[in-house]
């Protein structure tokens, strides 16, 4: 289960002892690796009970705070925090994995450190206000997927206090429940019944044309068109766009992925 993982908390203190950048947080990594026999196989890095905190910066108006924790065999995770006058938010994270750790990445074929680099999604909090998120929030990139959960974090902590007011994350929002509205009931007479209509008929997707290149020569073509059928409370379907929708992956000798993003949330993978 997730909750097998350590807790970090980290608190970094300005050259007066003040308290200026303050995190505390769970998470692990699901990683897919090559091997040396050209197969791919998935395993968990879970945070271990000591980790250090070497690098972390406070950050200023000029300067990006930074969260930089290091643990296990070469293993290391940031984030840098940027701030407006008003508010502060999470800008990059960046996450290295050391493929010489035996017991993590047995049989490995690339041997030594691979580092990650994704976009934070995290919104903008208010200046002296602290970040909490409960809920699992999870992302993917290059084969690595990033999961977080019970996180709390201020950035720009001002006058060494942390804050108390909380900015939670979307996760933690609970949904309003629909308004009923008063119904008037009316004599059976005058009711008549709905008109049926006809679902808008929905055009086939556009053609694409897709590839993945490993060094100079393509090694996976797609020429495919996309439409999904998505089951919710009624039916919803989507065309993926050709032109808004870029492609990456990675190729082996026995197998090959090719992810799709269509630059509006949707990602597909095959």
């Amino acid at each position: 289960g997730f909750f097998q993982s350590y807790a970090v908390e980290v608190v970094i203190k300005d050259a007066s002892n003040a308290t200026c950048l303050y995190a505390r947080w769970m998470m692990r990594f699901l990683i897919k690796y090559e091997t040396n026999s050209s197969d791919y196989k998935n395993v968990t890095l879970n945070l271990p009970s000591e980790v250090t905190h070497n690098g972390s910066v406070c950050g200023s108006d000029t300067e990006a705070a930074l969260l930089a924790i290091q643990f296990g065999e070469g293993h290391s995770w940031s984030v840098n925090f940027t701030k407006t006058n008003e508010t502060y938010q999470g800008d990059f994270v960046t996450f290295t994995y050391n493929t010489n750790d035996a017991a993590v990445f047995p049989d490995a074929k690339r041997k030594g450190p691979i580092t990650i680099v994704a976009k934070d999604d995290m919104h903008p909090v208010q200046l002296n206000s602290v970040f909490v998120c409960h809920n699992i929030d999870s992302f993917e990139a290059e084969n690595v997927t990033q999961i977080y959960w019970n996180a709390t974090v201020q950035a720009f902590v001002q006058n060494g206090t942390i804050g108390k007011k909380e900015s939670r994350c979307r996760a933690d929002t609970p949904t309003v429940p629909p308004t009923i509205a008063n119904v008037t009931s009316v004599p059976a007479t005058t009711l008549s019944p709905a008109p049926t209509t006809s679902p808008s008929p929905v055009e086939n997707p556009d053609t694409g044309n897709y590839s993945l290149k490993s060094g100079n020569k393509t090694c996976l073509l797609a020429t495919v068109g996309l439409q999904l059928n998505i089951s919710q409370d009624k039916p919803l379907l989507i065309n993926i766009n050709p032109k808004t929708t870029s492609a990456d992956g990675t190729c082996g000798n026995t197998t090959a992925t090719l992810r799709l993003n269509d630059g509006n949330s949707t990602l597909i993978s095959f």
